[in-house]
């Protein structure tokens, strides 16, 4: 427990830590205001008269040097991605195409977006030195729940800027690092903590005495809310406050503000939360059905793998049934037939097991786990039918469409198209026409050629991938276009392996 201090010895002081404006708040709007740029203090009047003829330290940028927004952590060995793709596109139109993707309907074009977010490239020509491109990719990643890969990515690059360390705090913030956030803040005398975060990582380093001055210097000079105040004095001593109502929970909160309610014993949902937010509930102090509702959350999304998935789900038996535990129970009785190599019981669980995969929007994460093992066993009638489907959306696609020889005509077309060689589509299925329209020509429409004739390959990806996966619920020909451009391109799998989920989405074949 603190005692208040009756004098704010140390006001002057802090007061030059702390800026009264801040700077502007991302593009991620949930961002912590945790960092204030420095105070930059005016130039000694001295200092501009000379008191020696010697030449000084002199520091060297060669003009071409990289900025930031050519930090990956995919090198063009890995991606396939030329160095320029990004070519003479502007900046702000890739920061742009970027900030708007939304490619949630396709773990294929999911999957093409990861790798141009962490590819390393070349900054687009005539690239500024703000970091943009940068900043976006970071952000997206952040959208999407990648907090992993974010963390990696901002690591690689060194967050040693305002802008770059409060992504990065955050992220320590909500995957339970903040200890070594904390200590890394302490040790960056050039990075101004606002009070809020300086109060925080005060008492997480064990120094209470200073978080507590520090909380009534800061209520003293008017830099915090009754809110934030109120937060703030129960997170230093919360047993000051037994008996008394609960705060009021903010119905946006930032990784800092959601840490601190944590700590209190107000934890806040992370269902309404934005999906970064969900990692918190991945810990093992999280419920079971907050660890399982979190894992799908970040599944759809493609920001974690099938197997930590599979692990939640398989962590003890289901103790209730409806919803979310049939499901579990369903993919536990269909892993426990497949892993017992039986045949009989595999036709039997794997019917409910796909039906509630699917109806969940994890089919794809189901197919990339079990397809190419269920291509073993000689399956017939339904269970035969959902395991050739599971093999198409899995990355075996094109082996398994091999292996099989499909009779009925939906079946057919689903095998030609893995095989990059579509027959005529069924009559009747808009979806089928434009993929095989798609895969008719290596020519893409002319909205993607001029991109393509102006140098500017990345843009084109990005706006032919936003295309296909708007056809998924919009006008079925515009994954026509979309196909061709990826193929066109040299994206021959990302083109096929979206092709085919947009055929066996909602039924379609």
């Amino acid at each position: 427990m603190w005692t208040k201090p009756t004098a704010l010895a140390m006001a002057a002081a802090l007061v030059a830590a702390a800026p009264a404006v801040a700077q502007p708040l991302s593009a991620i709007d949930w961002l912590s205001d945790s960092i204030r740029d420095p105070v930059t203090l005016p130039p000694d009047p001295e200092d501009g008269i000379a008191d020696s003829a010697a030449v000084g330290t002199i520091t060297v940028t060669p003009l071409d040097a990289p900025g930031l927004d050519a930090v990956g952590l995919l090198p063009n060995s890995v991606t396939g991605f030329p160095r320029d793709l990004w070519g003479d596109s502007s900046i702000e139109d890739l920061a742009r195409l970027i900030a708007r993707a939304d490619v949630r309907s396709s773990p294929a074009l999911q999957d093409l977006l990861y790798t141009l977010l962490l590819a390393e490239l070349d900054p687009p020509r005539g690239a500024d030195t703000d970091n943009t491109l940068f900043l976006a990719r970071v952000d997206k990643l952040l959208e999407l729940g990648a907090l992993d890969q974010s963390k990696a990515l901002l690591e690689r690059a060194g967050p040693d800027t305002s802008a770059l360390f409060r992504r990065w705090f955050d992220v320590s913030l909500l995957t339970g690092t903040e200890n070594a956030a904390c200590d890394a803040l302490r040790a960056k005398a050039d990075i101004a903590p606002t009070f809020q975060t300086r109060i925080f990582c005060l008492a997480r380093n064990g120094d209470w005495n200073a978080a507590a001055l520090t909380l009534e210097t800061a209520k003293a000079l008017g830099y915090l809310t009754e809110e934030e105040d109120a937060l703030l004095a129960r997170f230093l001593d919360p047993l000051l406050f037994e008996g008394l109502p609960p705060l009021a929970l903010p119905a946006h909160p930032t990784p800092l503000v959601f840490s601190m309610y944590e700590a209190i014993g107000q934890p806040i949902a992370t269902s309404t939360q934005p999906l970064a937010f969900a990692h918190s509930d991945l810990r093992p102090v999280s419920g079971w059905k907050a660890q399982i509702e979190a894992a799908e959350r970040l599944a759809r999304s493609g920001a974690i793998a099938e197997n930590l998935l599979l692990g939640i789900y398989s962590e003890r038996l289901p103790a209730a049934s409806g919803g979310i535990w049939d499901r579990v129970a369903a993919l536990q009785r269909f892993d426990v037939a497949l892993r017992a190599r039986n045949p009989n019981a595999i036709a039997q669980t794997l019917p409910p097991a796909w039906k509630m995969m699917r109806e969940a929007g994890l089919e794809t994460a189901f197919a990339r786990l079990y397809g190419a093992q269920l291509a073993d066993f000689s399956l017939t009638g339904e269970p035969a039918r959902i395991a050739f489907r599971l093999g198409l959306l899995s990355p075996d696609y094109e082996t398994i469409a091999r292996a099989n020889s499909p009779t009925a005509p939906g079946d057919a077309f689903l095998a030609s198209v893995a095989e990059g060689t579509p027959l005529p589509p069924p009559p009747g299925s808009l979806r089928a026409a434009a993929v095989a329209e798609g895969f008719s020509s290596l020519t893409p429409p002319a909205r993607y050629a001029t991109l393509l004739q102006e140098n500017r390959i990345g843009e084109a990806i990005l706006t032919a991938s936003q295309d296909f996966a708007g056809a998924f619920q919009g006008d079925p020909s515009d994954a026509a276009g979309a196909i061709s451009l990826l193929r066109a391109v040299g994206l021959e799998d990302t083109a096929r392996r979206a092709a085919l989920e947009f055929l066996l989405a909602d039924g379609a074949a």
